[in-house]
This record gives structure tokens, C-alpha cells and sequence, in this order.
């Protein structure tokens, strides 16, 4: 004799044959291949960031004390501005103006004929130039103007030595 024993909450009363429900069978280390091959995409992932860390090591500039981006483009700018630029001693007329001067400033020089009777008009002999140096008034006459240091192309530079030779030169802040 069979005897049948069902268990009311696992049996389906309407299932003609009673299956107790139970949790489904888990194989222990089930799909091998698919664990390898994500082993194997790690392992080629970190191959992969390794090279390229190396390679971008290996192709770093040998100067790499030097900043890079603006920064050092700004350094750059000025180190191969200071090797194209002379600094010219300039006398101004008016002494006034050479008194608000500070070194660092940047000012446009400006030639008049000395003699009001020429008709010659002003020009502009040099713009942009930066004001290196403002060296103490010397005691005398304050119509021969003062003496002002300029940092300016060598171009620039004789165009100033000539105009101060001929005209009275002015400047103008910027």
C-alpha cells in the first residue's frame, strides 16, 4: 500500500497529479566558459592599461620640469620675447609723465617735431612698449625731460633713437 501524504500549501488542488514545489536545483561551478572568458577580459583589460601607461611614460618630454598648456605657453611667449627684445634708454620731454612710470607698465611713444613752425604731424614710433626701468631725476633744468628704460624690439629701438635725435617724444599709458 502507497500511502500519498500531500502538504496543502505546496499542492495545486486543481493539477490532476499533486508535484510539491520546490526551489530550483543550482549546479555548483556552472558555466565554466563563461567565468574563463571574463577572466580572460580582465587579465586583457589590465595587459592593455598597462601598456598604455607605459607608452604614454615613454613619450613624455624630456623637459618635464617645464609647465605645458597656457601657462607655459604664457612662459614661453616671454622667454622668446626677452631674446627679440633690447632695452633702450629713451628721454622723454615732459618729466611729469616719466614720474607716474612704473616699471611694468606698457606705454605707446609718441614723436613731435620740436619745431611747432614744421607742420609735421605726431607719430606713433613705438606701441606696446613695457617700461623696464624709471632711474632717479638727475638735478638740473626740467626741460630736457627724463629718462625712461624700454624694453622693445631691436627694430623699435632704433626707430626710438632716431626720433629722440630729431622730435621731442611724449608717451601715453595704455
Amino acid at each position: 500500500m502507497v500511502v500519498v501524504t500531500q502538504v496543502p500549501s505546496q499542492a495545486r488542488p486543481s493539477d490532476g497529479c499533486p508535484v510539491p514545489h520546490f526551489s530550483p536545483v543550482r549546479v555548483r561551478g556552472g558555466h565554466p566558459r563563461l567565468r574563463r572568458l571574463l577572466r580572460h577580459r580582465r587579465r586583457a583589460l589590465a595587459v592593455g592599461l598597462a601598456m598604455t601607461a607605459a607608452t604614454l611614460a615613454a613619450s613624455a618630454p624630456g623637459d618635464a620640469d617645464r609647465p605645458r598648456g597656457p601657462a607655459g605657453a604664457a612662459e614661453r611667449s616671454r622667454e622668446r620675447e626677452a631674446s627679440e627684445t633690447v632695452t633702450a634708454p629713451v628721454r622723454i620731454a615732459d618729466a611729469a609723465a616719466v614720474g607716474l612710470l612704473r616699471p611694468g607698465d606698457r606705454v605707446d611713444v609718441v614723436a613731435a617735431e620740436a619745431s611747432p613752425g614744421s607742420g609735421a604731424k605726431p607719430r606713433v614710433v613705438a606701441t606696446g612698449a613695457r617700461v623696464s626701468e624709471v632711474p632717479e631725476q638727475a638735478e638740473g633744468p626740467a626741460e630736457s625731460g627724463a629718462l625712461v628704460v624700454l624694453s622693445v624690439p631691436r627694430d623699435t629701438a632704433a626707430r626710438l633713437a632716431g626720433a629722440g635725435a630729431s622730435a621731442r617724444l611724449a608717451v601715453t599709458l595704455r
